[in-house]
Order: structure tokens, then sequence, then C-alpha cells
């Protein structure tokens, strides 16, 4: 039985929907929106976060009708089972008022209303994704993912680790890092990702590759995972020769994405909202446990229950990989004073989607 087989049968009625807007400063300098979806049915409510960067397309949701009703568009009202919901999110206008800024985002919202089913789906069986998929939430290990700011300094890690020593880090390396900067980071043998951002073209993070930098990060963290490098001839070979801790995030947004990349990966960051659909996740979680690829869980500065919903995901399928899932509070501007620390461990009772 595949992962989306466990799910496909449970039964969920629709009755009504509503949304709610959220909005928060971030470490990384931009102010984060973010979307709930709620589908409301027999008793029981499910969530959904869109994590759609651009704030225009959350904006564009105040004048939009409410996902379910009887016209053109929305959603029936019904009994489906899971499987039938999805398939019936085809024919429903996610983006009714306004084209999305950005091709990504139609994933995005797929995804928070997928998961706001699924979620429904569950709680209306008086159950959880774990017993659904017959596995156990276990404690959840994270990195917290922070930048060094422009221009790069590490007073911002150096706060991280005076007030969390054990603290293990996912840090986006740029151009303008330098050779003591690099010594500096390499010293608190704190960092376990460096994301290079070289698939990111056309967006406000994109990094071109840099052979200069690729060196420094492959010579002075020999024991970090290197995430989507960019492919180019002045560094083909670099990414050739550290092949076995390449992972990939950006480009992952199904199996066909997988095995789409350069060469085979031995590691893989998995961000659900990137999939869409809960059937696409799923198929590359089964894919990934055949070809043995470690995984890791990816966040978006989810601000709601998204991000409980990824810890979940990660503490039933990737919970001792370098998972960046780390609580919310850890995005906020300043460092948290009392945050809870690494490993996460779930609630005693998990519901739904939750953790």
């Amino acid at each position: 039985m595949t992962l989306f087989d466990s799910v496909a049968d449970y039964t969920l009625v629709v009755e009504s929907s509503d949304r709610t807007r959220n909005e928060r400063d971030t470490s990384s300098g931009f102010v984060r929106a973010t979307t709930v979806y709620a589908l409301h049915g027999d008793g029981e409510t499910g969530h959904g976060e869109d994590v759609t960067y651009d704030t225009e397309d959350h904006d564009a949701l105040a004048d939009a009708p409410p996902l379910v009703g009887d016209g053109d568009g929305q959603l029936a009202p019904g009994e489906y089972t899971f499987a039938e919901f999805s398939a019936a999110l085809d024919g429903v206008e996610l983006f009714p008022t306004k084209d999305p800024e950005r091709e990504t985002a139609h994933h995005y919202r797929r995804w928070a209303v997928e998961s706001a089913g699924l979620d429904l789906a569950l709680r209306q069986a008086g159950t959880n994704l774990g017993s659904a998929v017959d596995r156990d939430y276990d404690p959840v290990d994270f990195v917290v993912s922070t930048r060094l700011g422009e221009p790069p300094s590490t007073d911002r890690v150096e706060a991280l680790l005076d007030q969390y020593p054990e603290t293990e880090l996912k840090l986006d390396p740029t151009s303008e890092w330098t050779e003591e900067i690099v010594e500096a980071l390499a010293e608190t043998d704190a960092v376990r990702i460096l994301d290079l951002k070289g698939q990111y073209e056309g967006t406000d993070v994109d990094q071109d590759p840099d052979p200069t930098l690729y060196e420094l990060v492959f010579d002075n963290f020999p024991n970090a995972v290197v995430e989507d490098p960019g492919m180019s001839a002045s560094t083909d070979y670099l990414v050739e020769d550290n092949a076995s801790r390449i992972s990939w995030d950006y480009p992952i947004t199904g199996v066909e994405s997988v095995e789409s990349l350069p060469f085979e990966p031995q590691w893989l960051n998995v961000k659900p909202s990137r999939f869409g659909t809960v059937k696409s996740l799923f198929d590359t979680l089964d894919y990934a446990a055949e070809k043995r690829i470690s995984l890791y869980g990816g966040g978006q500065f989810e601000l709601g229950v998204g991000r409980d919903q990824i810890q979940a995901l990660a503490s039933l399928f990737y919970a001792d990989g370098p998972n960046d899932v780390a609580p919310g509070v850890y995005n906020d501007p300043d460092v948290p004073e009392d945050a809870p620390t690494s490993p996460l461990s779930p609630s005693a009772s998990p519901e739904g989607l939750g953790f």
C-alpha cells in the first residue's frame, strides 16, 4: 500500500469555509503574510496555511468569494473521500480575483486547501496522520535558519549561540562572505546546512554560481549538507566532487522533479507546500524511501498551523534529519529569550495533521 492509499478513502463532510490572514516581521528583513484556510463540517474544522510569498496575492483574497459554495469555481458542499476531494479541487478557482504573481503560488495555495481537507478528514474520523499511515511520532531534531545581513556579520549567530549553545544552524552563503566570516562560523561547529540558493533564479534571494564561494563552503564545512548549488562550467566540478552531501530544495515538486536532477540525489529538503497535492508529496516520500534518499523538512516562514503541520510530517518521516522547522519564534527579528530547543517533542495526543 502506498502512503496516499493510506489516506485516500478517509471521508470528509464539507459544509463551509473561511480564511484568516496573518502578518509578521521576520529576521530576514521582510514582512511575512500568509492566509489560513479553514474547512468546516460535521462539527469539526480542518486548517491549512497558504505560504504564497507575494503579499498582493493575500490582499486579493479580501474580495474573493468563499472557497466552499454553489457558484462556478467554488467547491460544492458535500461528502467526499479524500481522493475525491483532491480531484474536485482541480475544478476550483483558487485565485478567483487575480492571477498569482508567481507560478509557484498555485502549488502553495493548493497545498493549503489540500492540507485543510486532510486535517478535516482525520479529525472527523477521530484520528491523526500517524495512525493513518501506521507510523509513530518521534521527537524532531531541528536547525535554526538565519541570514547574516548586509553587509554580512556573525552577530546574530553569536547571539543565538550565546542564548542557546546547542543550536545547530542553516545558513545562506553569499559572495559577500569573507574568509574571516567563514572561519568564524566554522569554528562554532554548529553549521549543518548551507543553502547556496543557486536554483532560485529571478528571485530576491538568488545567488549566482561563484567558484570562490563554493570552494570556501566545501573546504571549511566538510560535514555540512550543501543545498541547491547552481550548475555552471566554473562550479560543476566542485558540485560533482561533493555529490554525496549535495541536497536539493527549490526544484523539488514531485517524483518527476527528483528524477530530473543532474545526478541521483542522496539528500532532499522536503517543503510540503512545494508539492501542491498530498499525493505528490506522499509519492515522493515513497520514492525516497525506495531509493534510500535522506530527507529533512523545510519551512517557509509559516505563521499559523502550517508550522505545526510540517513539524508533524518531520516527526513521522524524517525526525532525525537537520530539519529547518524550528518554532516560528526563531524567525522573529530579535533572538527569542525563552524558545523551545531541539529536539521538539510531539504532543501526547496529536489530532488531524497536528503535532
